[in-house]
């Protein structure tokens, strides 16, 4: 998993990539065009191409071709598994200070 993670965030590392996944995800399941993408988010057609393809290999979104437009989607699933992932062993530490804590208490 640590490598599958490593890839996701890699893919979320800048901020025109972040825009881009947060335009997508307040878009929802039927997702966006690439002419849609670009007019919320200001980005142009040559830069966009390139983050969207780094947000694909990621893992992030998902790219669905209807015709002649591809739609792009949030992976709901790998977002939730990245986030999961990342928060996996929250306050663990804290936790077993506590417990140690009451032990000696």
């Amino acid at each position: 998993m640590w490598k599958t993670a490593a890839e996701g965030f890699n893919a979320m590392g800048s901020e025109a990539r972040l825009k881009v996944l947060r335009v997508l995800i307040r878009a929802g399941q039927p997702g966006l065009s690439v002419g849609e993408i670009q007019e919320r988010t200001g980005i142009p057609a040559s830069t966009l191409a390139h983050h969207l393809k780094a947000l694909t290999s990621g893992g992030v979104i998902e790219q669905e071709r209807i015709g002649r437009t591809t739609i792009n989607r949030a992976s709901y699933e790998r977002l939730d598994a990245l986030a999961r992932f990342i928060l996996a062993e929250c306050c663990v530490d804290q936790q077993a200070g506590s417990e140690k804590e009451t032990e000696n208490g």
